[in-house]
This record gives C-alpha cells, sequence and structure tokens, in this order.
C-alpha cells in the first residue's frame, strides 16, 4: 500500500486537523508553523508528529508547510485575534442598519489580513450584499458571511453541557459525528427533548459515545412486549437493563381464549440474557378473513390484481 508523509496541523481549538506536506522539517506536537491553503497563508498548530498514512487517506496535492512561525508571526497572529471584538461591534452595528434578520456569532481574520469571514446565523437566506459593500469600505480588504448551523454556533461560542463540564464539540471533539434518536431508544433513555438535547437543540453529541457497546450487548436481548421461553414457563418482558443484560418479565397465566382475557402473573420476575431459552416476539392480533376481504377492497384496481396472481 502506498503511504505519504505527512504532518497533521489545525487552526482552531478543538477544529479539525489537516494534512500537510512536512518537506524536510521535523515538528512535535504543539510547534506553530505557518502553512499554504486554499485562502492564502495561515498560522496553524502542529497535531501530533510527522508520520506516513495510507494514500487513500490523503487528497492530493498536498499543500506544504512553509515555515516553523517566528515571533513576529505569532505577534501578528495575536494582533489579528485582538482585532476581533471591533470587527464584531462594527458588524453588529451594519447589520441593525440594515434590519437584516441574522445572529452574528463570530469573525475571523485570515493571517496576512487579506481577508475577514464573518459567521452568522439565520432561519434561512438572507440578501446581504448591501451589508458586504459596508464592511468592505470598512475594513478596506475582502469581505466573506459564511452562514453556519446551530452545532457551529456551540463549536464556536461555548458553554457547559448538562454533565456539567465544557461542550465537547468545544474543547476537544473536531468532527461532529451523525448522531439518531435510535441511539437514545438502544440506550432505553428517555426520548424527552429537553433530556437528550444539547445546549444547540440538536441531540447530544455523547449518545454516540456509547452506542457502539450498547449495540453489541443488546445482541440476544428482548425487545419490551416480546413473549420469551424462561424455566419458570411463558413470560412477557416488561423491562430490560441493557448493560446487566437482565430482564424484567410477567408470567403469562393463562393464554387469552374467546371466553376470557390473558391473564399475567402480579408478581414481576427477572431473568438474565442467558437464562432466556427462546425469544417468541410480540403476540400479534390475527386478522379475521372478511376483515381482509374489506381491507383488500379499499385497495387501487392494479394492486387488487398483483393479489390474485
Amino acid at each position: 500500500m502506498a503511504m505519504v508523509k505527512v504532518v497533521g496541523v489545525c487552526f482552531k481549538k478543538a477544529g479539525k486537523v489537516y494534512f500537510f506536506e512536512p518537506g524536510n522539517m521535523e515538528f512535535k506536537c504543539g510547534d506553530k508553523v505557518i502553512v499554504e491553503t486554499a485562502r492564502g497563508m495561515e498560522f496553524g498548530t502542529v497535531k501530533g508528529c510527522v508520520r506516513e498514512v495510507p494514500h487513500s487517506e490523503v487528497v492530493m496535492p498536498l499543500k506544504k508547510v512553509m515555515r516553523m512561525a517566528t515571533e513576529k508571526d505569532k505577534r501578528q497572529h495575536s494582533d489579528n485575534l485582538k482585532k476581533k471584538e471591533r470587527a464584531l461591534a462594527l458588524c453588529q452595528e451594519k447589520i441593525q442598519k440594515h434590519k437584516l434578520e441574522m445572529k452574528l456569532i463570530d469573525v475571523e481574520y485570515t493571517f496576512d489580513n487579506a481577508k475577514v469571514i464573518f459567521y452568522f446565523t439565520a432561519d434561512g437566506r438572507i440578501d446581504f450584499r448591501e451589508l458586504v459593500k459596508d464592511l468592505a469600505g470598512v475594513f478596506k480588504t475582502r469581505i466573506e458571511l459564511r452562514q453556519i448551523g446551530v452545532r457551529d454556533e456551540a463549536k464556536m461560542l461555548g458553554g457547559i453541557g448538562a454533565c456539567g463540564r465544557s461542550l465537547c464539540c468545544h474543547s476537544w471533539l473536531p468532527d461532529f459525528e451523525p448522531v439518531s434518536i435510535k441511539m437514545a431508544k438502544v440506550q432505553n433513555l428517555s426520548l424527552n427533548p429537553t433530556k437528550i438535547s444539547g445546549t444547540c437543540g440538536r441531540l447530544m453529541c455523547c449518545l454516540k459515545y456509547e452506542n457502539e457497546t450498547y449495540q453489541v450487548l443488546r445482541k440476544g436481548m428482548p425487545d419490551i412486549g416480546d413473549r420469551v421461553v424462561t424455566s419458570d414457563g411463558m413470560g412477557v418482558v416488561i423491562d430490560s437493563n441493557t448493560l446487566m443484560s437482565q430482564i424484567k418479565t410477567r408470567l403469562v397465566l393463562e393464554e387469552k381464549t374467546a371466553d376470557s382475557p390473558e391473564k399475567l402473573s402480579t408478581e414481576f420476575y427477572f431473568y438474565k440474557k442467558a437464562d432466556i431459552k427462546k425469544i417468541i416476539g410480540k403476540k400479534r392480533k390475527r386478522v379475521k378473513e372478511e376483515e381482509f376481504e374489506v381491507a383488500i377492497d379499499v385497495l387501487p384496481e392494479e394492486i387488487k390484481d398483483l393479489l390474485k396472481e
């Protein structure tokens, strides 16, 4: 397998790590460097050391690391950060002047001051052409307005999560990973949106962390409502504890008949996953033949013809 020599560089705290060509230079984690990017020269921080990665993991051609950052470079980067507060205030003033429905989040100067990038959120599309003209007249450089989502907003601004710690996305998580409501279901969490949503209003990133472990532990476990065969007889699953590999059941005392309803035990019985002899699944209601005929009558003609074949 072809290998490529790279060094990882990021440009923001908990930002994504990008690969660059190190040339003949050696780096250690934390070194400040000047690199060539698609938007010009940038000031970055080395993450890790020079290493080789498979060619398939790299987008070619790689940009080069130009040099180690000098004291002058570090002062310029520091000055760019100090100018953010004034830039934010001026941009907010112009937004109010043009009465635009947008929320200004952050501003970023490129290392060489060739461009100023403003990040904002909005419910829909915003016509900010006049705003860009005004800002270009004030800053005398290229202006870019970039609309971001609520998760990116939380990553930029930071905050405290439900756990009482700094938000993962702001403190260390470089990339957002897909999170689904199914992960909360697998972990038997409450589906109350206030309990499983982060400060951004989206599903919490930490639902992803233990999802793989829960998927492994859930294998062979019945769902709530399933019927299982145990050493004490047939039971209906009332609850399950994935981490303990244990289910809570009520035993079936009498099966449902035409004359009497199904009877379940008032006491609960607990079984380990290994003690379950067979999982039957949920008991489904049988559809009577006459009900099936009525159901067919409401179907389109072409579907009826397929069922008759």
